[in-house]
Protein backbone atom coordinates (compact mmCIF):
# COMPACT_ATOMS: atom_id res chain seq x y z
CA UNK A 1 0.00 0.00 0.00
CA UNK A 2 1.14 3.43 -0.97
CA UNK A 3 1.46 6.16 1.75
CA UNK A 4 0.91 9.60 0.02
CA UNK A 5 1.25 12.85 1.94
CA UNK A 6 -1.44 15.40 1.11
CA UNK A 7 -0.83 19.16 2.20
CA UNK A 8 -4.10 21.49 2.55
CA UNK A 9 -4.26 24.97 3.56
CA UNK A 10 -7.87 25.61 4.51
CA UNK A 11 -11.33 25.09 2.88
CA UNK A 12 -12.03 27.54 -0.03
CA UNK A 13 -9.95 28.72 -3.22
CA UNK A 14 -9.65 31.96 -2.41
CA UNK A 15 -8.47 31.77 1.16
CA UNK A 16 -7.43 28.10 1.59
CA UNK A 17 -7.27 24.84 -0.52
CA UNK A 18 -9.51 24.18 -3.50
CA UNK A 19 -12.07 22.00 -2.02
CA UNK A 20 -13.33 20.27 -5.38
CA UNK A 21 -9.26 19.96 -6.29
CA UNK A 22 -8.86 18.56 -2.62
CA UNK A 23 -11.37 16.15 -2.41
CA UNK A 24 -11.00 14.62 -6.53
CA UNK A 25 -7.73 14.01 -4.86
CA UNK A 26 -8.39 12.08 -2.11
CA UNK A 27 -11.07 10.12 -3.94
CA UNK A 28 -8.89 9.41 -6.51
CA UNK A 29 -6.08 8.13 -3.91
CA UNK A 30 -8.66 5.92 -2.00
CA UNK A 31 -9.86 4.36 -5.43
CA UNK A 32 -6.73 3.54 -5.75
CA UNK A 33 -5.89 1.84 -2.27
CA UNK A 34 -3.18 4.37 -0.85
CA UNK A 35 -2.90 5.23 2.47
CA UNK A 36 -3.53 8.51 2.73
CA UNK A 37 -2.57 11.41 5.35
CA UNK A 38 -3.45 15.19 4.69
CA UNK A 39 -1.25 17.86 6.67
CA UNK A 40 -1.80 21.75 6.95
CA UNK A 41 0.37 24.74 8.16
CA UNK A 42 -1.22 25.58 12.31
CA UNK A 43 -1.35 28.91 11.15
CA UNK A 44 -3.64 31.58 10.64
CA UNK A 45 -4.94 31.91 6.79
CA UNK A 46 -3.75 35.02 5.05
CA UNK A 47 -7.30 36.34 5.08
CA UNK A 48 -10.94 35.12 5.40
CA UNK A 49 -12.74 35.62 2.13
CA UNK A 50 -16.60 34.97 1.23
CA UNK A 51 -17.38 32.89 -2.13
CA UNK A 52 -19.36 34.99 -4.02
CA UNK A 53 -16.58 37.30 -5.12
CA UNK A 54 -13.67 36.41 -2.98
CA UNK A 55 -13.46 39.12 -1.12
CA UNK A 56 -11.14 38.92 1.90
CA UNK A 57 -13.63 39.95 5.58
CA UNK A 58 -11.72 42.05 7.52
CA UNK A 59 -11.46 41.41 10.85
CA UNK A 60 -12.48 37.70 10.56
CA UNK A 61 -9.49 34.90 11.43
CA UNK A 62 -9.31 31.28 10.67
CA UNK A 63 -6.57 28.44 11.59
CA UNK A 64 -5.27 26.27 8.22
CA UNK A 65 -5.20 23.43 9.88
CA UNK A 66 -8.51 23.72 11.21
CA UNK A 67 -10.16 24.54 8.45
CA UNK A 68 -8.64 21.37 6.84
CA UNK A 69 -10.21 19.60 8.80
CA UNK A 70 -13.30 20.34 7.17
CA UNK A 71 -12.04 18.76 4.01
CA UNK A 72 -9.68 15.81 5.89
CA UNK A 73 -13.04 15.30 7.97
CA UNK A 74 -10.79 16.07 11.12
CA UNK A 75 -8.07 13.45 9.80
CA UNK A 76 -5.31 16.55 9.63
CA UNK A 77 -2.03 16.34 11.10
CA UNK A 78 0.15 19.95 11.80
CA UNK A 79 2.32 20.15 8.36
CA UNK A 80 5.32 20.59 10.58
CA UNK A 81 4.91 17.11 11.93
CA UNK A 82 4.85 15.82 8.54
CA UNK A 83 8.21 13.38 7.80
CA UNK A 84 9.02 12.09 3.84
CA UNK A 85 10.91 9.52 5.25
CA UNK A 86 7.50 8.27 6.47
CA UNK A 87 5.76 8.78 2.84
CA UNK A 88 5.79 7.16 -0.90
CA UNK A 89 4.42 10.25 -2.44
CA UNK A 90 3.72 13.90 -1.76
CA UNK A 91 0.43 15.64 -3.35
CA UNK A 92 -0.29 19.77 -3.37
CA UNK A 93 -3.80 20.55 -4.28
CA UNK A 94 -4.14 23.73 -5.67
CA UNK A 95 -6.54 27.26 -4.98
CA UNK A 96 -5.82 31.05 -4.85
CA UNK A 97 -5.76 30.23 -1.07
CA UNK A 98 -2.46 28.19 -1.55
CA UNK A 99 -0.45 31.04 -2.92
CA UNK A 100 -0.67 32.90 -0.13
CA UNK A 101 -0.83 30.32 2.50
CA UNK A 102 1.81 27.85 1.33
CA UNK A 103 4.33 30.77 0.02
CA UNK A 104 4.18 33.99 -1.06
CA UNK A 105 3.80 33.62 -4.92
CA UNK A 106 0.75 35.13 -5.46
CA UNK A 107 2.02 38.38 -4.18
CA UNK A 108 5.41 38.39 -4.64
CA UNK A 109 6.01 36.19 -7.35
CA UNK A 110 9.39 35.01 -8.75
CA UNK A 111 10.51 36.48 -5.96
CA UNK A 112 8.39 34.49 -3.47
CA UNK A 113 9.55 32.02 -0.84
CA UNK A 114 7.52 28.74 0.48
CA UNK A 115 7.24 28.39 3.88
CA UNK A 116 10.30 26.68 5.75
CA UNK A 117 8.12 23.37 6.61
CA UNK A 118 6.63 23.10 3.31
CA UNK A 119 10.13 23.39 1.68
CA UNK A 120 12.02 21.25 3.58
CA UNK A 121 9.48 18.68 2.79
CA UNK A 122 9.33 19.31 -0.91
CA UNK A 123 13.50 19.00 -0.97
CA UNK A 124 13.38 15.79 1.31
CA UNK A 125 11.31 14.05 -1.29
CA UNK A 126 13.13 15.60 -4.33
CA UNK A 127 16.39 14.21 -2.85
CA UNK A 128 15.26 11.00 -1.73
CA UNK A 129 13.47 10.75 -5.58
CA UNK A 130 10.33 10.07 -4.62
CA UNK A 131 7.47 11.58 -6.57
CA UNK A 132 5.52 14.61 -6.50
CA UNK A 133 2.10 15.29 -8.02
CA UNK A 134 1.22 19.37 -8.08
CA UNK A 135 -2.36 20.91 -8.83
CA UNK A 136 -3.71 23.74 -10.33
CA UNK A 137 -1.37 26.84 -8.95
CA UNK A 138 0.45 24.28 -6.84
CA UNK A 139 3.13 24.11 -9.80
CA UNK A 140 3.89 27.43 -8.71
CA UNK A 141 5.04 26.48 -5.37
CA UNK A 142 7.05 23.78 -6.64
CA UNK A 143 9.10 26.31 -8.79
CA UNK A 144 9.96 28.71 -6.00
CA UNK A 145 10.61 25.32 -3.65
CA UNK A 146 12.95 24.49 -6.68
CA UNK A 147 14.37 27.60 -7.62
CA UNK A 148 17.91 26.44 -9.67
CA UNK A 149 16.67 22.79 -10.80
CA UNK A 150 14.77 24.10 -13.85
CA UNK A 151 12.27 21.72 -12.85
CA UNK A 152 9.14 20.83 -15.51
CA UNK A 153 6.07 22.63 -14.65
CA UNK A 154 2.54 22.89 -16.29
CA UNK A 155 0.45 25.66 -15.01
CA UNK A 156 -1.77 25.41 -18.76
CA UNK A 157 -0.57 27.93 -20.79
CA UNK A 158 3.28 29.07 -21.61
CA UNK A 159 2.90 32.73 -22.44
CA UNK A 160 0.40 34.04 -19.73
CA UNK A 161 -0.87 33.91 -16.10
CA UNK A 162 1.26 32.32 -13.36
CA UNK A 163 3.16 30.57 -16.13
CA UNK A 164 5.04 33.74 -17.22
CA UNK A 165 5.78 34.65 -13.51
CA UNK A 166 7.00 31.27 -12.25
CA UNK A 167 9.39 30.51 -15.62
CA UNK A 168 11.36 33.57 -14.04
CA UNK A 169 12.07 30.83 -11.13
CA UNK A 170 14.09 28.74 -14.09
CA UNK A 171 11.17 26.68 -14.01
CA UNK A 172 10.44 24.97 -17.61
CA UNK A 173 7.23 25.46 -18.42
CA UNK A 174 4.93 23.14 -20.33
CA UNK A 175 1.94 23.92 -22.22
CA UNK A 176 -1.01 21.08 -21.39
CA UNK A 177 -5.01 20.66 -21.18
CA UNK A 178 -7.02 20.62 -18.13
CA UNK A 179 -7.72 17.32 -18.68
CA UNK A 180 -4.21 16.14 -18.97
CA UNK A 181 -0.80 16.09 -17.16
CA UNK A 182 3.11 16.64 -17.53
CA UNK A 183 5.63 14.48 -16.35
CA UNK A 184 9.39 15.72 -15.46
CA UNK A 185 11.32 12.72 -15.43
CA UNK A 186 14.23 13.89 -14.01
CA UNK A 187 12.58 15.06 -10.74
CA UNK A 188 9.67 12.76 -10.55
CA UNK A 189 7.10 15.64 -10.25
CA UNK A 190 3.81 15.45 -12.38
CA UNK A 191 1.17 18.62 -13.06
CA UNK A 192 -1.92 19.37 -13.92
CA UNK A 193 -3.62 22.83 -14.58
CA UNK A 194 -7.02 21.76 -13.17
CA UNK A 195 -9.23 24.95 -12.44
CA UNK A 196 -5.91 27.37 -13.72
CA UNK A 197 -7.60 25.93 -16.84
CA UNK A 198 -11.51 24.60 -15.70
CA UNK A 199 -13.98 24.41 -16.87
CA UNK A 200 -15.88 22.76 -14.82
CA UNK A 201 -15.05 19.41 -11.87
CA UNK A 202 -15.51 16.94 -14.52
CA UNK A 203 -12.74 17.95 -16.68
CA UNK A 204 -10.98 19.20 -14.15
CA UNK A 205 -11.94 15.32 -12.23
CA UNK A 206 -9.87 13.80 -15.52
CA UNK A 207 -6.31 15.95 -15.30
CA UNK A 208 -6.51 15.35 -11.32
CA UNK A 209 -7.33 11.13 -11.94
CA UNK A 210 -4.36 11.50 -14.20
CA UNK A 211 -2.08 12.86 -11.84
CA UNK A 212 -2.86 10.11 -8.87
CA UNK A 213 -2.42 7.17 -11.15
CA UNK A 214 0.78 8.52 -12.70
CA UNK A 215 2.44 9.41 -9.02
CA UNK A 216 1.36 6.49 -7.65
CA UNK A 217 3.25 4.95 -10.36
CA UNK A 218 6.58 6.34 -9.78
CA UNK A 219 6.36 4.99 -6.35
CA UNK A 220 9.28 3.40 -5.51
Amino acid sequence: MKKVAVVLCGAGRFDGSEIHESVLTFLHLSRAGAEVQAFAPDEPQWAVCEHFKGQPQAGESRNQLAESARIARGLVLPLSAADGKNFDALILPGGSGAAHNLCNFATAGANGDVIPDLQQLIHSFIQAGKPIGAICIAPAIVALALKGLMPQLTLGAIHEGPAVEAAKTGAQMVKCAVDEIHVDTKNQIVSTPAYILGPDIAAVDQGIGKLVAQVLELCC
